[in-house]
């Protein structure tokens, strides 16, 4: 490997640009060695292999990635993180963005995680969402749908809606029946560890759950364990 040379220094020959620009252009998933697009600048290559600049390379900032995972139960927040590749990627996301490693570095996630749930986790790169998810959890509703086991006490749903805080966090949450075995949860002010709170404050155990929805972004059709990026129109 004597004669091999990192690839960074590889596209500065080929394209005749400086060292910063050719990181630039490796990390958009602009280059490719012998056919095949290589995202890391350190990765040495050698003479014999042919690195090309791909057509319509740019050197425009990458607009910061958000994605929408919906994790099966029992995944641990690190494992959630290590799903997402090109190959859980949603078949019908229409973002029109290409995968790049870039975009699932130096992501956040949102507080309100609950292992043991199924339904939507919230990855981002961008500072503004970050806050809105994170900072603002105390106003942005979570909706949760959860089978449960048990005879509700007498006025449950009212003693549950009057429920004001959790963990000595304020708290908010509007409680009803979807059928006769699952309750839908609207929580302001959502944490770790609530819902199964208030189960057992009415006499009712959790069979499942799954959040479906974030603020004003929805789950929807996205099937368990593939991933989606937030498209621009959508806000939470």
């Amino acid at each position: 490997m004597t004669d091999s040379v990192r690839l960074a220094k590889g596209v500065v020959e080929v394209a005749a640009c400086s060292r910063s620009e050719a990181v630039q252009y490796i990390e958009g998933g602009w280059v490719s060695v012998d056919d095949v697009v290589v995202e890391e600048p350190g990765v040495r290559v050698l003479p014999t292999q042919k690195v090309v600049l791909l057509p319509k390379a740019s050197l425009v900032q990458m607009d910061p990635a958000t994605i929408l995972l919906h994790k099966p139960a029992g995944m641990t927040l690190d494992d959630a993180y290590a799903s997402i590749s090109a190959a859980t990627l949603y078949a019908e996301d229409r973002s029109g963005r290409r995968f790049l490693q870039a975009h699932i570095r130096k992501m956040e996630s949102t507080d309100a995680f609950e292992v043991q749930a199924s339904g939507l986790v919230v990855f981002t790169q961008d500072w503004r969402i970050a806050r809105k998810v994170i900072e603002d959890n105390a106003t942005l509703e979570h909706e949760y749908i959860v089978e449960v086991r048990g005879d509700m006490v007498p006025d449950g749903l009212t003693r549950l809606g009057r429920v004001s805080k959790y963990n000595g966090k304020a708290m908010a949450a509007k409680v009803s029946w979807q059928n006769e075995k699952r309750l839908r949860f609207a929580i302001k002010g959502a944490q770790p560890g609530v819902i199964a709170y208030l189960c057992e404050l009415v006499g009712l155990t959790i069979v499942e759950m799954r959040l479906i929805r974030l603020g004003r972004v929805s789950m929807s059709a996205l099937p368990v364990g593939q991933w989606r990026y937030l498209l621009g129109y959508e806000r939470f």
